[in-house]
C-alpha cells in the first residue's frame, strides 16, 4: 500500500468487483468511508 500511497493519483477499492470507494491517497488511506476499506 505504500506504494499506491506514493505514485497514485486515484485508488479505487474492489469488493467482489463492486467498486466501493474511489478517491485520493490520502483520503482512501487516512479517512476510508466504507468498512471494507478499513479492513483493507
Amino acid at each position: 500500500m505504500d506504494f499506491a500511497k506514493e505514485v497514485a493519483d486515484r485508488v479505487v477499492v474492489f469488493d467482489h468487483g463492486d467498486i466501493v470507494e474511489t478517491g485520493p491517497p490520502e483520503e482512501i488511506f487516512i479517512s476510508p468511508k466504507t468498512e471494507r476499506t478499513k479492513v483493507f
